[in-house]
């Protein structure tokens, strides 16, 4: 295992299946199977490379602050800065970690490649609850009791607004003299654009810039 270890291409399988694991965790319900895996290969990355115990502690925790900025984004936030700072981290983390340039770089793909699969996961393996609201799935139906609320929403569909806040992509729009909150599918508007809703799915508006 040391000899494999050595290898800089090996810092590309310790930190993509790590990162893999700990971000499926995250999405997928494997019950802490995933979890104990990721952690067990990014610890064993930053052990090996890192015998000071004070930089593994240091860089261990950089990584995990790191990949929490991007879940709390993806949970809460939902506009990509906090996800961006916190993949900024664990790149440094890796990259920082490795001995030697190229190792840092396999590294660096490591933690690119282990995210994109783990949004695979959730295509194939169950799906967290948790994650159903980040997902706007929740249709609020009339069979559902939510009828007056949809329908209130349903009655802004291609009405102008203007932007009282920057969408990022999630803000506020005023239409009608009424404030909504809207989402303007991954485009960035800047506060005080004129917008027009294309789309209303349950209390989810969905609007663009208009021309």
């Amino acid at each position: 295992m040391s000899g494999l270890v050595q290898l800089d291409w090996f810092a590309l399988i310790l930190v993509g299946l790590g990162t893999m694991f700990l971000l499926g965790e995250v999405l997928v319900n494997m019950r802490g199977l995933f979890a104990i895996l990721g952690v067990t290969l990014i610890t064993f990355y930053f052990y090996f490379y890192l015998p000071d115990m004070s930089t593994f502690t240091m860089m261990l925790i950089i990584y995990f602050v790191g990949l929490a900025l991007v879940i709390i984004d993806g949970k809460f936030i939902s506009d990509g800065t906090l996800a961006m700072l916190g993949i900024v981290a664990i790149f440094i983390s890796v990259a920082i970690s490795a001995p030697s340039f190229t190792a840092g770089l396999y590294a660096v793909i490591g933690v690119i490649i282990g995210i994109a699969i783990a949004f695979v996961f959730p295509k194939i393996l169950p799906r967290r609850n948790m994650w159903s609201k980040i997902a706007l799935k929740d249709r609020l139906t009339k069979e559902g009791g939510y009828s007056s609320l949809s329908e209130e929403y349903a009655q802004v569909i291609n009405k102008q607004g203007e932007t009282i806040t920057d969408l990022r992509p999630v803000g506020t729009v005023l239409i009608d003299e009424k404030e909504y909150s809207v989402v303007s599918n991954g485009h960035w508007i800047k506060r005080g654009t004129k917008v027009i809703v294309i789309q209303v799915d349950g209390t989810k508006i969905l609007v663009k810039e208009f021309d």
